[in-house]
């Protein structure tokens, strides 16, 4: 384990457009408190900086939309993204917000002293403009295709189907997200930022400095930047939301989003510490400060390419150390998206699942997205309870308990002479915290969540093998020290698992008391200290740290995602338009009559096709019919079927068919037989009613 140092760990600001999702917190949230939780553990200083993000042009287009002012949208979720952090037990030091005046002055000072030290450049160019709006379209004000992959819904500043980073004006067909306009080009003068300035540095810094310890799909997308060559970004927008450009000409101008939003953990520092009596510049100036930025990988050009090289051209910040990106988390197979609703919201998941926080990080860790984007489903997250944290974490607890208070009343029982099984059992368990902390300090939090889970497997395995149970009819001294050498894994248990369990691991200290002990372990006392629970030491009743979930649970969340499926199915379905108008001498022509399947067969080499016999009460006909998807050959004979008989044969591979099968689909998209009423049949086959 490295030795203690100061840390600064920031996490990419949400747009408080919107509540966090699932997306959100695998790629994001949940490694990066199991970072900072973990370097707590291990004595470091640590501040672990968040905040939200109200600046960005989602926000004003939702606050269009709702008829409301982007004020009134951000207030509004930054509550709830705030709030629902704490809930799941993300240890923020300081959860700030970009539209707080400590960040506005940050901002502008940071702005202010790039442009006085000549920085910057001026430049008039032609962007996207909507005249009925009367306004220019920043980034996702426009949407089109995107000149990289093709996809037809990207953003004017990122496609979010490739990742790629982009301008407006290099979408193809671009629209107007406002008015649906194509828009028209108009000149307005920017202030931008010359990335090809720093090319150099950023080949130096990244390609030849982190080539071994930086993510591969991180320095695979900052090479394929570089190599492409460096361009100015601008650094303003034409918006009237956001902090105002403070220089002569910024008038109706402000701060484009990605030059703001990172300078939050900036600002969000100083707000710490203001708040706790700190200085704030050690952990952004000092040279011994480790800086680490948690973000998805749309986010990775923003945080390794343009924002170190705007720290670099400020002169006194230091750069990150690592920025471990995450993929893409999809759900239940396919892509997460706010507007379908195709998510799992971290509020509702809270209020569904009161008190199940460890078990939604666990499933998440476990499921990560770290090197390629992943799929959570619902049935993985209710087999990773059952099957492993109730199984396994949770069995071998309640068992070491339950069995502890039967035997001794809840004490610590005095060890006797170890055996070479425990000697070897208690060495495993030594080495954990090393194994672990190296997995997290490579930033593989999946791997450290496996090893926990690992060190609750060897005490399932050590209690199944000692049979303390039925040890204690012929060899008490022997069950003493099996017992004692189990609650020393539960104890270190108790311990290792704060990053990634941390409602369990407080759960499980309550139980074993760890709070009357003289010292409460800490990470290294696991491997150095002899004893963590000492013969004597009371602890508490047994507790379930997990519960079973049902399959009807699971089922209720699917129930929802197909009801959101549905809804956008609906949405999105194009209703064909209304046929040319015909007269009820032309209606009269149809000759529908009831008939009865006899023979049904599958067409060969079709996936559609039917060949169907069938008795229309004038005569048997063939007709071959496109039902094969819906419906089976042998489920089709006996049916009673409605048939328009005069209509001109056709031959369809090699059969004429003679007349149509009426068919319809349910609302639901499910394709069923017209209803024949065999009742009531007029001369030419048709009831009118």
């Amino acid at each position: 384990m490295s030795k203690p140092k100061r840390y600064t760990i920031t996490t990419a600001l949400p747009y408080t457009n919107g509540p966090i999702h699932i997306g959100h917190l695998a790629g994001v949230y949940v490694p990066a408190d199991i970072y900072a939780r973990y370097l707590r553990l291990t004595g470091n200083e640590v501040v672990f900086i968040g905040g939200s993000d109200e600046h960005g042009v989602p926000i004003t287009i939702k606050a269009k939309n709702e008829g409301v002012t982007p004020q009134d949208i951000v207030d509004k979720y930054h509550a709830i993204i705030k709030k629902s952090f704490e809930d799941f037990g993300i240890t923020y030091d300081n959860y700030s917000r970009t539209s707080a005046q400590i960040h506005h002055d940050t901002a502008s000072e940071f702005f202010k002293t790039l442009d006085a030290k000549g920085e910057f450049i001026e430049e008039t160019t032609e962007q996207l403009y909507d005249e009925e709006a009367n306004q220019f379209l920043a980034d996702r004000f426009v949407v089109g295709t995107c000149p990289n992959c093709g996809y037809e819904e990207s953003y004017g500043d990122q496609c979010e189907n490739c990742g790629t980073s982009h301008n407006a004006t290099d979408l193809i067909n671009p629209k107007s997200a406002i008015t649906g306009n194509t828009p028209t080009l108009k000149r307005t003068k920017h202030w931008f930022l010359p990335l090809d300035k720093h090319e150099a540095f950023l080949k130096e810094w990244i390609l030849e400095g982190h080539k071994k310890d930086w993510k591969s799909n991180v320095y695979g997308q900052c090479k394929s930047w570089i190599d492409d060559g460096l361009r100015p970004r601008a650094v303003t927008r034409d918006l009237d939301w956001g902090i105002p450009v403070p220089a002569e000409g910024g008038e109706g101008k402000v701060l484009y989003v990605w030059f703001d939003a990172p300078i939050g953990y900036i600002s969000s520092t100083k707000e710490w510490a203001e708040r706790e009596g700190k200085g704030w510049e050690p952990y952004w100036k000092d040279k011994d400060t480790k800086l680490v930025h948690f973000i998805g990988k749309d986010n990775i050009v923003f945080h390794c390419i343009i924002f170190p090289a705007m720290l670099k051209a400020e002169g006194n910040y230091i750069l990150p150390e690592n920025v471990p990106a995450n993929e893409f988390l999809n759900l239940e197979g396919n892509k997460l998206s706010t507007s379908k609703n195709w998510a799992v919201w971290l509020p509702e998941y809270l209020e569904e699942f009161p008190g199940q926080q460890d078990v939604l990080r666990y499933a998440l860790n476990a499921n990560a997205p770290e090197t390629k984007d992943n799929d959570f489903t619902w049935k993985d997250f209710q087999a990773r309870n059952n099957n492993e944290l109730v199984a396994i974490f949770g069995n071998f607890i309640n068992r070491v308990v339950v069995l502890t208070n039967k035997y001794y009343a809840g004490i610590v029982p005095e060890p006797s002479e170890f055996t070479e099984v425990d000697e070897e059992t208690l060495a495993a368990v030594k080495a954990y915290p090393d194994v672990i902390a190296s997995s997290i300090e490579r930033y593989r939090f999946r791997e450290a969540g496996q090893e926990l889970m690992n060190l609750a497997r060897l005490g399932n395995k050590y209690l199944a093998d000692a049979e303390p149970w039925k040890v204690i009819k012929e060899d008490e001294a022997r069950t003493k020290t099996i017992m004692y050498l189990a609650l020393q894994i539960a104890s270190a248990l108790a311990t290792l698992s704060e990053p990634f369990l941390p409602f369990t691991s407080t759960k499980l200290k309550n139980i074993l008391c760890h709070s009357a002990l003289d010292a409460e372990s800490t990470w290294n006392d696991i491997t150095t200290k002899e004893v963590l629970l000492p013969a004597g030491h009371q602890i508490g009743k047994a507790e379930l740290l997990f519960s079973k979930i049902e399959d009807t649970t699971i089922q209720k969340q699917l129930d929802k995602l197909e009801a959101s499926k549905k809804v956008n199915e609906a949405a999105n379905k194009t209703v064909e338009p209304q046929k040319d108008t015909i007269t009820f001498e032309d209606f009269t022509k149809l000759d529908i009559r009831v008939g009865t399947i006899l023979e049904a067969e599958k067409m060969p080499k079709t996936k559609k096709l039917l060949k169907l016999k069938v008795d229309t009460g004038i005569d048997t006909r063939t007709i071959v019919s496109g039902i094969a998807e819906s419906f089976s050959a042998e489920e089709v004979v006996g049916k009673r079927v409605t048939v328009l008989v005069n209509l001109a044969p056709r031959a369809l591979r090699g059969v004429e068919s003679q007349g149509m099968i009426l068919m319809t689909e349910t609302p639901e998209g499910k394709l069923v037989f017209v209803n024949p009423d065999s009742e009531h049949v007029v001369s030419n086959g048709l009831k009118i009613s």
